[in-house]
């Protein structure tokens, strides 16, 4: 299984992602995409929402994480810098406040990312930032057209298929559906600076389980290696060889090297191309980790000079893994 082939889908699997895909979403989403397309017109090609606020069922606490897929970004209206950094270091992210159906408003989180890069991103990037999150549970809220819609069905399907082929080398040779995605949620966790708890992985596949299994079905259809065990559903034997599952194991160190560095960059992008960063950055600290986090009265007026040390600090007690 090589990293950069593009593996055709089995027809089982696009059936389960466009089942999960396609389930209905809050009214208040419908009214934050007519708020996006008004705000990006004809370049919005389609909206996906994701993350903790689709899993827990409450669009009120917390952010909506949601994925604007834009046609190109020169049809964004973002400054030089903003621009130059969206095509370098996908995704460019922005907060937006909408008005929710109780009464208050939402508040969503938006990262803004072309379709090709999308495509890319679920596919052959060598890092997991796409393809870890879009193998888990999303919802189309918008497209465009029905072409689109198939071509983000194959991307989310390929997601799929990367994330399994991925962590199962480096897994035991027999597990089950929950054994695996645990392990795999773990490694795309330990690739990037995420606050987040040890058992985090474990309750993201225990709410979901049933959509793992599905998935991992769909996916052991692709993947040559890769086999359900007879008369068990959930269960499965990975039979690549050893040197193969070397192989897989540096990948992973070398992912894990290299998010760590894309995460910083990314902070420092944020830091230039997004309003609030500093306020959302600090707001998920405190969120995760359950307590606040004390910061310099400096930071929201040179963010750049005196987020090192906070940064060196929750490194250094372990509270970023």
């Amino acid at each position: 299984m090589r990293s950069t082939r593009l593996v055709e889908p089995a027809q089982a699997l696009l059936q389960s992602v466009n089942q999960e895909s396609s389930r209905p979403v809050a009214s208040d989403l419908l009214t934050i995409t007519e708020t996006l397309r008004a705000r990006f017109g004809t370049a919005m090609m389609a909206l996906l929402f994701y993350g903790s606020c689709l899993r827990e069922g409450n669009l009120q606490d917390g952010l909506v994480d949601l994925y604007v897929l834009l046609d190109d970004y020169t049809n964004v209206r973002m400054g030089l810098v903003s621009g130059l950094a969206g095509r370098c270091l996908p995704p460019t992210v922005f907060l937006l406040n909408s008005p929710a159906s109780g009464g208050g408003f939402l508040r969503a989180k938006c990262a803004l990312v072309t379709l090709k890069d999308f495509e890319k991103g679920t596919s052959i990037w060598f890092h997991s930032y796409l393809w870890s999150r879009f193998s888990q549970p999303s919802r189309l809220v918008y497209y465009q057209d029905e072409i689109i819609r198939s071509r983000i069905h194959y991307a989310l399907s390929r997601a799929v298929i990367r994330m399994v082929s991925e962590a199962a080398p480096v897994a035991h040779s027999t597990f089950s559906s929950t054994e695996l995605w645990e392990h795999a949620l773990s490694l795309t966790y330990a690739t990037e600076l995420r606050p987040e708890k040890l058992s985090r992985s474990r309750e993201i596949v225990s709410t979901n389980a049933e959509y793992f299994i599905q998935m991992i079905s769909g996916a052991a259809a692709s993947i040559p290696d890769l086999s359900p065990v007879e008369g068990r559903r959930e269960v499965f034997v990975y039979s690549g060889d050893i040197s193969g599952r070397q192989h897989y194991r540096w990948k992973w160190k070398v992912r894990r090297l290299q998010g760590r560095m894309l995460n910083i960059l990314r902070l420092i992008k944020a830091l230039f191309t997004f309003e609030g960063a500093v306020d959302y950055v600090l707001w998920k600290l405190e969120r995760h980790l359950g307590e606040p986090v004390k910061v310099s009265p400096y930071l929201h007026r040179y963010p750049l000079i005196f987020c090192w040390p906070l940064l060196w600090r929750l490194l250094r007690s372990r509270r970023l893994r």
